[in-house]
């Protein structure tokens, strides 16, 4: 369990799921405090796989984005404008996104992000770091910070584009829309949508699928798909053959081929190894 005031609640299931809820205020800003406790979490984590992971900002919110607060070193200017922090500070923010994303993108589990309302910029960033995304009915996804005058710096031009393609991705990025769970569904954005009531429910189930099947075929799977994409075909055929090798090695590999032969498919039950 976490202290009371820190940024990120972790528990994890007697199903080993753990379950990473975002709590820093109305809207979870993602300041670099959180960032931080996300990666700081990841690494544990990384320690003592999880059969999986679900990142959440709780029943009413993802996370509404970055904390603007971090962008301003002054709020004294001409007309509108504020003087924004330095090039450093800046950076300091896209690298804490960057090292909390990749944490989570390097465990060796699935990781779900349950999104049951607003995930906006850097919330939506922090989404698409995660393996899977499963929302809510009334959950809501955009990149608006084009809005501001910058652009996503959590992830969001390259992720994005890989998820969904460059063009839907420059739709997004250039106008600052927001689009419903439908819609981010039928763009392949999220994985499911389902009622808001049974949000918790569903994402639970699908995470317990994996924390309770074979975890070294999942961890093995995510990480020839990821290492892949970074690649060429070729590249990403060698990624994966050598991990074809490898899961041969696993108990769970010998109980589910002796399982078919035997039962058929779907009736094996694994070990986690």
């Amino acid at each position: 369990m976490a202290e009371a005031d820190a940024p990120l609640l972790v528990e994890r299931t007697d199903d080993d799921v753990v379950i990473a809820t975002l709590r820093n205020g109305k809207v979870n800003a993602l300041s670099n405090r959180v960032l931080g406790a996300i990666g700081d979490a990841a690494a544990e984590w990384a320690k003592d796989p999880p059969g999986a992971v679900v990142l959440t900002g709780g029943p009413k919110l993802f996370a509404a984005g970055a904390d603007i607060d971090q962008f301003v070193a002054s709020d004294e200017g001409a007309d509108d404008a504020v003087t924004l922090v330095d090039t450093d500070a800046v950076r300091s923010i896209a690298q804490a996104f960057r090292r909390a994303s990749r944490a989570l993108e390097a465990l060796p589990c699935a990781v779900l992000a349950e999104v049951s309302g607003y995930a906006l910029g850097g919330g939506c960033e922090l989404a698409l770091a995660a393996d899977l995304r499963i929302a809510s009915e009334r959950a809501r996804f955009g990149q608006p910070e084009i809005l501001l005058g910058i652009i996503p710096g959590g992830g969001g031009t390259q992720r994005l584009a890989r998820l969904i393609g460059p063009s839907r991705a420059k739709d997004l990025v250039f106008t600052g829309r927001q689009v419903d769970a439908s819609e981010a569904l039928g763009m392949g954005l999220v994985n499911e949508v389902v009622p808001h009531d049974h949000l918790r429910q569903r994402t639970l189930e699908l995470a317990t699928s994996f924390a309770c099947g074979p975890r070294r075929a999942v961890a093995l799977s995510k990480l020839a798909i990821s290492e892949g994409m970074e690649g060429t075909l070729e590249r990403g055929l060698d990624v994966e053959e050598d991990a074809f090798a490898a899961v041969f090695s696993t108990s769970d590999a010998a109980i589910g081929v002796g399982s078919f032969q035997q039962h058929g498919p779907g009736q094996a039950h694994f070990s986690g190894r």
